[in-house]
This record gives C-alpha cells, structure tokens and sequence, in this order.
C-alpha cells in the first residue's frame, strides 16, 4: 500500500460545474438518481456512523457511471459540429461502451479504441452498441494515442483524459459527473472515489471545494496503477508502467492533465489496493446486495487500508462511490 495526504486540501476553493449539466441529464429517457445503500454492517467494521454507497451499477440504462460525463460531452461537441461526425475514443470499458451507446442513439457511426488487456465481454458489449471497435496490441495510453491519431476532419474524439493542447472536451465529461455528487442529499465526512486518470476524482473533489459542505476526499487506485498517487508524492505529473489488473477501468499509466492541478491542491487522501483487496470487496458488497465490479469496489478496498489514518469517529458518515456493475 502506498498512501498521500494533503492535510491543507480543504482549505483549497473552486468554482462548481455548470448548472445547466443536471437539468440536461433530467432530460434523458430513463433517468433517475443512482440509490444511495446504507450498510450498516461496513459502518461497525469501520467504526462510524454510517456507510453509504453510491450505487452506479445501472445508470441511463449502462452498467456505469461514464454516460454522465460521456453524454453531456457529446452534447456540447455537437453543438459546435452540427453535420454528420464520427464519434471516437479510447476506453478500459465502461465508458467506450457510453459513447457508443450515445451514437448509436443519435445515429451516428463510434469508433471505439481498446488496449489488449480488456476483456472478450468488454469488447463484445461496445460491439453490441453498434461501434466498431479496433484493439490496440499495447497499454490504456497508446490505445488514447492511436484513437487522437485517428480523430481528424470530421472525426471527433470524445476522451475522459486531458493532455496538454486537448481539454475542453475532458473539462465537459468531468462536468457531466457533477450529476453523481449533486444527487447526494447528506453532508458526508468522507467521499471516497476510485481513481484511473483522475476525472471522477477531480469532479468530487470540484463539487465538495465549490459549495458549503467540505467533507475529505479519499482517491482509490490499483498499485500496480498507481499514476496519480505516485504523481502526488512526486510533487509533479508522473507516467507509470502498467500491467494487467482485475480493476480494468482505473488501468491508467498518466492522470489527466486537467485532473491534476486539482487533485494536488484539493484531494485530502489517496492509496493504492492490491487486487485481492478489491475482490474481497465485491464479495462484501454483494453480499450487502450490491452489484460492484472491481474497480467500482476499490473504494471499500481503499477506506479499509487508510481506515486507520483517517479522521473518522463514531459519528462519521462516509460515502463510498461505486462506479460499476459486477462483471458478467
């Protein structure tokens, strides 16, 4: 395990997400806030008030959270590219999947990048989604390197992480998340969110340093993917070499370019989970009755192993984010 605290990250202040996000996705066929689960059995393991999970298993009809930020994106995109497009990107999974699933709605053609580490059933899924789908013989990053390559003219990309020269569309997708957070009707102690490039970090960590309520928030990642945790104990923007992990959609070799001024200024805590830690996780979640694959699981994996550095009491309510279904 390796761990980073920023004990002046609450101190640190921003300016929300716009507000027209929310109302764009209460105009989407079938959607409804994610239920929030209270478990209490977590909350005595843990020594709290309560434990909360957020529960994106099934979010506008997908097994994810992604569509929040993927579908408002492409919302705006659209806007400034009104004729016939093709949209692209890279993607571990879930949110290759949202997009696809967007263009196939607005009848558009997809063109969806994967490294090769993403399972047959990852695949299969953004196939059935009508995209085309080419696999990528090499990491998460050269997948996103070969998707840019392949986004000119009338192609537009539709990517989750920023680098230096392309972040409106990033900025849109991190925005499109504010929705999770905005739904939640308590004030939390404590907010822990998994981490692969840092975007739905960074839009916790945007929504709790914007508003009145300013609970700590614990980014979770894999350790053998641990580029924003290694990134912040550096004091600088790190790449890291990445191998295979059960947590597939925290993947990542480099935090966006966007999420990372945030997060080094505004993010409370980060650690990094072993993959037994978060396999124990989704057995305890579903035994709670709720559907969370690996990397959603991860922060229950991820508050267990900072527990003990953590400022919680026995009256702490802590909201765990889980961003997945359980895989087929």
């Amino acid at each position: 395990m390796r761990r980073y605290d920023n004990p002046a990250a609450q101190a640190w202040r921003t300016t929300p997400a716009p507000a027209e996000v929310l109302a764009f996705h209460q105009t989407l066929p079938g959607h409804r806030p994610t239920p929030l689960t209270s478990v209490p059995s977590l909350a005595a393991e843990l020594g709290v008030g309560q434990v909360l999970v957020k529960d994106e298993s099934q979010r506008l009809g997908l097994p994810a959270f992604k569509a929040l930020g993927a579908w408002w994106a492409i919302h705006r995109v659209l806007q400034d590219h009104p004729g016939p497009v093709e949209l692209v990107t890279a993607t571990d999974g879930n949110h290759g999947r949202a997009v696809a699933r967007r263009a196939a709605m607005l009848g558009l053609p997809a063109h969806v990048f994967v490294p090769d580490v993403v399972s047959d059933a990852a695949i299969d899924a953004i196939r059935s989604e009508g995209a085309t789908v080419t696999v990528v013989p090499d990491s998460y990053d050269a997948a996103v390197a070969e998707a840019a390559s392949y986004a000119v003219d009338d192609r537009l990309l539709i990517q989750d992480s920023a680098w230096p020269g392309y972040d409106v569309v990033p900025q849109h997708i991190v925005d499109g998340y504010s929705t999770l957070f905005r739904e939640l009707d308590v004030q939390p102690d404590l907010v822990v969110v998994p981490m692969g490039v840092g975007s739905i970090a960074q839009a916790a960590v945007t929504h709790y340093r914007s508003g009145s309520s300013t609970p700590a928030v614990l980014g979770v990642e894999p350790a053998s993917a641990s580029c924003v945790t290694t990134s912040l104990l550096a004091g600088e923007l790190m790449t890291v070499p990445t191998g295979k992990t059960v947590m597939a959609g925290l993947n990542c070799g480099t935090p966006s370019s966007l999420a990372w001024p945030v997060l080094r200024s505004g993010l409370d805590h980060a650690v990094t989970v072993d993959d037994d830690s978060a396999l124990q996780a989704v057995a305890d979640l579903a035994a709670a009755g709720i559907s969370s694959g690996p990397s959603g699981a991860a922060t229950l994996a991820g508050v267990r192993a900072a527990r003990e550095h953590l400022a919680l009491t026995a009256d702490s309510t802590v909201v765990l984010v889980s961003t997945e279904a359980a895989h087929n």
